[in-house]
């Protein structure tokens, strides 16, 4: 077996733990209100989630994956070096995500695996291969880096927005109402968590799916950029499989650190959450579940007793989601500077 199979396998098997990891963070996100507000028990929820999860990149289309695949251009860099790069921003990835899972923090791994391919890119291959999408705005495009960071940090803030009129919405719906559209919220505590594992799902594994599609063009495998239909199913398990042994800290820090969180503030969140992701997946935006159901559920707060937000934890959050892409990039150009070293030692 030569080095650049056994890359191709380490790569495979990397991105399998990234995606693992992924829904490992956001089914915590995803459960943590129908949790706390008692209306589903922990089992039912995440087995809902998962199992939506599932089928979200199976039915979605491939148009995030295009996006994250392709604003790094490794097609002239040297086998070794694009090898190279595509591991590092792996490695920045699930090296941040396992970080803030160890204190229970809600950290985006899509913004962890965006910076950790910046941070690979500018090291190995320089500024010039980086697709900035600034040329493509000026003809009114949206590309590259440029749509990269607009969905990962535009979601929150539509989050939060769609989180209060949502809410307000539902006051004004049922102001009239009291135990008797209980039921009617608990039924639709279901859909919306399965809409929300399907959001999750159809956006989030596709980054995986991207990483490996780099590193096949990469190691010349194929001609141009295409994610085969094994590297679908594979991470669609990945995925699935960390959703399924969800983070319990990350749990209680969204379901009862942020917000005393009832049934009404938990359909609110993940139909609000859903939208968002929804939205980006249908125009290749790449979005973070946990960013966008924590602003979700901040709106959802907001809306009623802005007072009884936990605002203090919700600043810890949002501040490590500020140092997230930076610290990323950092841990991508240290593996970067690392793997190339390695590299020239074994061949």
């Amino acid at each position: 077996m030569d080095l650049t199979t056994i890359l191709i396998i380490l790569t495979v098997i990397s991105v399998f733990i990234f995606d693992f990891t992924n829904g490992f963070h956001d089914s915590a996100d995803m459960v943590a209100t129908a949790i706390a507000s008692r209306a589903m028990k922990a089992s039912v929820a995440i087995a809902i989630v998962s199992i939506f999860t599932f089928l979200g990149p199976l039915l979605a289309g491939l148009a995030v994956a295009d996006t994250v695949g392709t604003f790094v251009n490794i097609s002239n860099a040297p086998l070794r070096d694009a090898q190279a790069l595509v591991i590092a921003a792996l490695l920045a990835a699930v090296t941040y995500n396992l970080i803030t899972w160890r204190f229970g923090l809600p950290s985006s791994s899509s913004n962890s695996l965006a910076g950790g391919l910046v941070g690979a890119g500018l090291y190995i291959v320089g500024e010039a291969q980086i697709n900035w999408g600034i040329t493509a705005l000026q003809n009114g495009e949206l590309t590259g880096v440029l749509k990269v960071v607009t969905g990962l940090f535009a979601s929150p803030f539509l989050g939060f927005i769609i989180g209060f009129l949502t809410m307000k919405i539902f006051f004004f719906v049922f102001k009239r109402f009291t135990m008797k559209i209980r039921p009617f919220f608990v039924v639709s505590q279901y859909f919306s968590v399965a809409w929300l594992g399907f959001s999750h799902g159809a956006n989030d594994a596709q980054k995986g799916m991207a990483i490996i599609g780099m590193m096949l063009l990469a190691s010349h495998e194929t001609q141009s950029f295409s994610i085969p239909l094994w590297v679908i199913l594979m991470c669609t398990t990945a995925i699935t499989l960390g959703t399924m042994f969800g983070g319990w800290s990350i749990i209680k820090t969204l379901g009862f650190e942020l917000y005393h969180v009832k049934l009404i503030h938990s359909v609110a969140n993940q139909l609000g959450a859903a939208l968002v992701n929804t939205l980006a997946t249908m125009i290749g935006a790449p979005t973070s579940t946990t960013q966008v159901v924590t602003a979700t559920l901040l709106g959802n707060g907001a809306a009623e007793k802005p007072s009884h937000v936990g605002w203090r934890r919700a600043t810890e959050i949002i501040l490590g989601w500020l140092v997230n892409v930076p610290t990323s990039m950092l841990f991508g150009a240290l593996y970067s500077f690392l793997l190339i070293k390695l590299l020239e030692i074994l061949s």
